[in-house]
């Protein structure tokens, strides 16, 4: 008879997730296909094809494939991917419209904490979402709607960065301290969440619990057991259950068959000595979440608490013996510790049968292999009886599995060591027991042996020696009943809220550095960069950005030294790099320019920032047209790469083609309209126009975008004294000086504005210091020379116009004709090296 129709699509299903887990996309999207062509009525279906296209990187495949049932929003996964797909073909209205009708899907929905190693939550959240429609928003030019949407996302989960960087980016106002910090609905997730996750999230490599103690280990025993921690599939949708309501995870039948003993048949369903996910599969079920309220309480007998931390006591109960196995539940349990790890037990100088058993499971209901059980009144599992006569012929079940039984003893997919060993050897005879102190794991006939999960902290190892074909077996009588289910520090809702806290500290730390800098304060963002830990400081990012800050504050030569060590610790990171190219250009270092340029293009052709490096070093050789080649190709690899834009409009303004220069100056307006860069090359082209309105209108508009930058400021000066507005002049310059104290260009405008309106003394003291700052500037001491002139300083003044004669010999004309008219008192004429 034909499959099922819904066991070939979670077949399927699970095929395609587990190659897109594995970044295997190409297959995923083969698998993709075939369920389409099986099941082309689903739109789960139609999804997974769209989000394997989009993985792709082909949008428009991804766009078309989840058009139908995104379009409509009755699908949230068509519907998010019908969005992401439409923001990068900048079809911004469709995704809009797409997530607004499929708000009631996602509306309210959290996944924060929800997803680990084991659990994801396949579809988006409403912080996602939110994030999502934040960046359509942005796109289709609606500010408000997109800062509302960042907003919303911030508020459900503080760990969204990209929508924090957006709101930065856009220029709006943010309050750091609010914005990272604990929120009660993220406590309320984390109270909730923990619990339920806490056993996905602590799956430690050694994950068997059960701990023998040392005296029991000589003993003979039936055939050793493999078991193997297995972890089940993390997106089944349907996990298997226990007819007594545990929570298990599935397993191949012939692993099953393979890992079996005979006399687990025998094995009751009491507290501790449940089958774990790893040992058995159970019939399918609804969904099942470990609920707190439902753990058992301590007091019930022959149940051990999973939630409990100390062990809890041994059942008072008449003494029992499983015929079967042998095994006496009064022998008393070794105490554990909680990390899991035994000390040694008394010996008890009894020789008892033993025999291995799987993992215990953590899971507060409890079952047996066999299902259901028969109960006495009080709880106790009535054990199944078997033949204790030797000639007595054996049941089919049990001939079945003896079969099929594995020959190797080794264990498959853990570190987990057999725990039995074969009928018919003998163990050679065990060392003396080793104090905590003693515990070499030096010798190379010595196995260390650690029971516990976690391998950290453990001082307690047995080791003994074995034959290389012989295992040790161990006693599993005392991990039934006693074995405590200890939870590490990751499922404790305290130590994770204590985690969270540390981690939205750290990040506020982040985040007012980059909002800082965003807003342009490069030295209060410095300064914070400054105060991570040094861990985080020499990251890439990090770097980045504290060379960003210096090379917006001008201080070139720091700003490289940052650059510099980011290409040593990431050689292959392009991000800023043309920041890097940039700080090579302002400090003349051509050759180290070019090296740069060409590791950058060597490494990727398709790098817009290598072909801004190459740009700037053509520029820097002064080969603008193939500076302008460069900037090209980099705007044709990223159409919203502003400062690309902005440095082929410099080349262009170099070049006398003021035309072109506002044309891309404007294009890079275009792609970012914070990009002040492009706000300036459209006022200095203006200003060598001659159009001294506009110009005035573009610097103070990149002014207002860049408020700290002296350089804007003092263009906006050196407009208003072309207009012959001295005063109003002078007050940004004094402005831009204050900003930039160390500037000499800044620094000479003023004095020459307080010139101008017959200031002296106070022109004066600024030349004095812009003497200091650049003593091999002609045109300072030339203006000086001016200065003691007007002060009827003859010797000082000629003494300053020799020194610039000797500095620009090239201005040797004006120099001597400044000379020349000190004897004429009214010669107050501007020369040409004043313009």
């Amino acid at each position: 008879m034909p499959p099922s129709t819904s066991c070939v699509t979670s077949q399927l299903r699970q095929l395609i997730y587990y190659h897109i887990d594995n970044h295997l996309l190409e297959n995923a999207l083969f698998f993709a296909e075939r369920l389409a062509a099986y099941d082309h009525r689903s739109t789960e279906s139609a999804y997974l094809l769209a989000l394997c296209h989009l993985r792709l990187g082909d949008n428009a495949s991804a766009y078309e494939y989840s058009k139908p049932a995104g379009s409509r929003g009755t699908h949230l996964g068509c519907a998010y991917v019908f969005a992401q797909a439409s923001l990068a073909l900048e079809r911004y209205k469709d995704g809009i419209v797409a997530l607004d009708k499929s708000k009631s899907l996602w509306a309210g929905k959290n996944s924060f904490g929800k997803h680990t190693q084991s659990t994801r939550q396949p579809y988006a959240d409403a912080a996602a979402i939110n994030c999502l429609l934040g960046k359509l928003y942005y796109g289709y030019d609606n500010k408000q709607k997109a800062i509302s949407c960042f907003e919303e996302a911030l508020k459900l989960n503080p760990f969204m960065w990209d929508a924090f960087t957006n709101l930065c980016d856009m220029g709006t106002s943010v309050r750091v301290p609010n914005i990272f910090k604990m929120s009660p609905e993220m406590e309320a997730v984390l109270r909730v969440n923990i619990p339920e996750h806490w056993e996905s999230q602590n799956q430690p490599k050694d994950s068997t619990l059960l701990i023998v103690p040392d005296q029991d280990r000589n003993r003979p025993s039936a055939r050793p057991v493999s078991i193997p921690s297995d972890t089940g599939d993390p997106f089944n949708n349907v996990p298997t259950r226990s007819l007594t309501g545990g929570l298990f995870g599935t397993l191949g039948m012939s692993q099953k068959l393979n890992e079996s003993n005979p006399s687990l048949t025998n094995l009751p369903a009491v507290g501790g000595g449940g089958i774990g996910p790893e040992a058995i599969e159970t019939p399918t079920g609804p969904s099942a979440s470990i609920d707190i309220s439902l753990a058992p309480s301590r007091k019930e007998p022959g149940v051990v608490s999973a939630y409990s931390t100390e062990p809890p006591q041994a059942p008072a109960r008449k003494t029992r013996t499983i015929h079967g196995l042998g095994m006496d539940f009064s022998i008393d349990a070794p105490k554990m510790s909680r990390g899991v790890s035994t000390k040694r037990s008394q010996k008890t100088g009894e020789a008892t049968e033993e025999s291995s058993i799987p993992h215990a499971i953590r899971n507060p209901t409890l079952a047996g292999i066999g299902g259901e059980r028969k109960r006495t009144i009080s709880g106790q599992v009535v054990p199944r009886q078997t033949s204790e006569d030797p000639g007595a012929p054996q049941r089919r079940s049990v001939r079945l599995f003896n079969q099929i039984r594995p020959t190797s003893s080794k264990s498959s997919g853990s570190n987990v060591p057999t725990v039995g060993a074969a009928p018919g050897r003998e163990l050679k005879k065990a060392r003396p027991q080793i104090g905590k102190m003693m515990r070499p794991a030096s010798s190379a006939s010595t196995v260390g042996r650690q029971v516990s999960g976690n391998r950290k902290n453990n001082p307690v190892e047995d080791s003994m020696d074995v034959d290389h074909k012989e295992t040790a077996p161990r006693s599993w009588a005392h991990a039934i009943t006693n074995i405590p289910l200890q939870k590490s520090s990751e499922s404790d809702p305290a130590k994770q809220e204590e985690a969270l806290r540390w981690l939205l500290d750290l990040f506020k730390k982040f985040g007012s550095g980059y909002f800082a800098l965003s807003q342009f304060q490069c030295q209060e963002s410095w300064q914070i960069y400054s105060s991570l830990p040094r861990s985080q400081q020499e990251t890439p990012w990090v770097m980045s950005q504290m060379g960003r800050a210096l090379y917006e504050q001008a201080a070139y030569a720091e700003a490289e030294r940052y650059y510099k060590r980011i290409r040593q610790i990431a050689p292959t990171r392009f991000e800023d790099m043309e920041i890097y190219s940039t700080i090579l250009w302002h400090l003349k270092r051509e050759t180290d320019l070019a090296f740069l340029a060409h590791e950058l293009i060597d490494s990727s052709w398709q790098s817009p920032q290598a072909w801004c490096a190459l740009g700037n070093s053509w520029s820097l050789a002064r080969d603008h047209e193939q500076a302008l080649r460069c900037f090209k190709r980099a705007t044709q690899l990223n159409a919203k790469f502003a400062y690309a834009f902005t440095l082929q409009g410099h080349e262009h303004v170099a070049n006398e083609e003021y035309d072109k220069a506002l044309v891309s100056y404007r294009h890079g307006m275009a792609a970012d309209k914070r990009h002040y860069n492009a706000w300036y090359g459209v006022g200095r082209v203006y200003e060598k126009l001659g159009n001294y309105d506009k110009a005035f209108a573009h610097f103070t508009s990149a002014s207002v975008i860049n408020p700290t930058n002296a350089v804007l400021i003092c263009c906006i000066g050196t407009v208003l004294e072309k207009q012959k507005q001295p005063r109003q002049a002078l007050l940004y310059f004094t402005q831009a000086t204050e900003l930039a104290p160390r500037s000499a260009l800044t620094r000479f405008k003023k004095a020459r504005a307080l010139m101008a309106i017959n200031e002296m003394d106070s022109a004066l003291k600024e030349l004095i210091i812009l003497k200091d700052l650049a003593p091999d500037e002609a045109m300072v001491h030339f203006l000086l020379g001016r200065l003691y002139k007007s002060l009827k300083e003859k010797g000082a003044a000629v003494r300053h116009f020799t020194i610039a004669l000797n500095l620009d010999p090239k201005a040797s004309h004006d120099i001597k004709e400044a000379i020349e008219s000190l004897e004429d008192d009214d010669d107050d004429d501007e020369t040409s090296m004043m313009a």
